[in-house]
Formats: C-alpha cells, sequence, structure tokens
C-alpha cells in the first residue's frame, strides 16, 4: 500500500507491504477478524510503538523535482529497504570517474539540449544515474533517463562517440533511500549496508550498484535532497521471501 500523507505541506509518501489475514465466522460466512503483518516491522500487535516509528521515520523531507521519472512498483519495503519493480527505460550515457562525480555529465546533458545529429531539444527527467558495474565500483558510467514516450530508433545519435543510447530493460532492484550530500565515502557505505541487509535477507544481488541522484544541488538544502543507491537483484520472488 502506497499513500500520500497529506497533513504535511510536502505530503510524504508512506509505503506498507505484508500480509493481511482475515478470520471469517464459519456461521454466517461473514469476515470477524482482520490482522495486518508488516514487512518492516517484527512486532505486529494491535497498537504497535515500533509500527508508529516506523511511520515517523517515513515523513521526513524529501524533494522529488516534478519531472519524468523511470516508472516502478514497490513489491516489498523492510525496514532496510525497497524492493522495486523496474519498467524498462532508455538512458544517454557515457563513462564517469566515480560514483558521486559528475565527470560527463555535461556531454550527456548536452545531447538532451540539442547537441545531437537532428538538434532536437528533449525533456530532462530524473533521476541522474551513476553506475558501477564491478565488485570495487571503479569502471563507472553517468547516465540521464530519457522520457518514457521515446523510443530508441526514434531517437537522434548523438555527435560524440563517447555518447551511446541504451535501453535498461528493467528488473528488480533493492533500493536504499537517503538525504545529504552523497559523497563517495556515503555511498559506498549505502552500497556496503544495503548490500549486506539483502544478502542476509537471503537476496541475490548482482555486482556493482546505482546510485540515483533526483536533484539539482545548487538549488535544492542539503537536508532535503533525495538519493538513492540501487542494486539489481536476481530471481526475485515474493513467494519465497
Amino acid at each position: 500500500m502506497v499513500m500520500k500523507f497529506g497533513l504535511l505541506p510536502w505530503k510524504p509518501e508512506l509505503v506498507f507491504t505484508g500480509t493481511s489475514v482475515m478470520g471469517i465466522n464459519p456461521e454466517n460466512g461473514k469476515f470477524c477478524s482482520h490482522v495486518d503483518f508488516w514487512d518492516s516491522i517484527q512486532k505486529n500487535e494491535y497498537f504497535s510503538f515500533e509500527g508508529l516509528l516506523d511511520m515517523i521515520k517515513q515523513l521526513r523531507i524529501y524533494k522529488t523535482p516534478e519531472l519524468e521519472s523511470p516508472k516502478y512498483q514497490i513489491l516489498k519495503r523492510t525496514a532496510n529497504y525497497e524492493v522495486r519493480q523496474y519498467n524498462p527505460f532508455i538512458v544517454v550515457e557515457t563513462i564517469g570517474d566515480k560514483l558521486s562525480g559528475n565527470t560527463g555529465f555535461n556531454d550527456v546533458a548536452g545531447y538532451i539540449f540539442g547537441k545531437n545529429s537532428t538538434a532536437e531539444k528533449i525533456s530532462m527527467t530524473t533521476p541522474v544515474f551513476t553506475q558501477a558495474i564491478d565488485p570495487d565500483l571503479s569502471k563507472v558510467s553517468i547516465q540521464i533517463v530519457l522520457p518514457l514516450d521515446k523510443k530508441t530508433e526514434s531517437l537522434p545519435n548523438p555527435n560524440q562517440e563517447t555518447i551511446r543510447l541504451r535501453k535498461v530493460e528493467g528488473g528488480i532492484a533493492a533500493v536504499i533511500k537517503f538525504s545529504g550530500k552523497p559523497t563517495e565515502d556515503v555511498v559506498r557505505e549505502k552500497e556496503k549496508t544495503l548490500r549486506s541487509n539483502i544478502m542476509k535477507d537471503g537476496l541475490k544481488p548482482e555486482l556493482g550498484c546505482l546510485l540515483a541522484r533526483y536533484n539539482d544541488p545548487g538549488r535544492t538544502w542539503t537536508f532535503t535532497m533525495r538519493n538513492e543507491v540501487l542494486i539489481w537483484l536476481n530471481d526475485f520472488s515474493l513467494d519465497q521471501h
């Protein structure tokens, strides 16, 4: 279940996943009890302080720009991370230097601002991804997501040989969200924590990770920045977890 908490001006998103158990009275066939078991807490009493704290934790401010972003469905939310199923999307990418770096951003941004074979200007989206594909998180690309109505075959070609268009097939990823300035040390620690938690839960992570940065650092208060680390998963099934 995903809902907006409209009582606060920034309208935070509350996410609860789990199992609902309904009791039925055999004499009249009507429901007589209803108990929810949240994935994010251990003590699922009728009133749980752990559950209350879990809800309060979700009320923190994250500023998400009103721009198009990849579509996903939240399959599960634990106390430490979300599991999301992403639809396919297209990125324009080039070589970066580090997960928290901006090397190459001007090149991929130039593509959408009209530096392409047809001088077409393409709408800005969010987030900006940096992706590492090796265990040491050293081989990095920087990516801008293209609008979802775009098709690879209809997009103009990049003017630079170092830039390419690529379709990301989507899939299932474990995600940890955090605010503040995403320095290299912070990002690597978040990746380490996320990988440790998903392996502890018996999930199968792929190598590498993605850092998603949603905000313009020059126009956003640091404490409201929305950042995420994503790790793609293999063989995830709700029935098994």
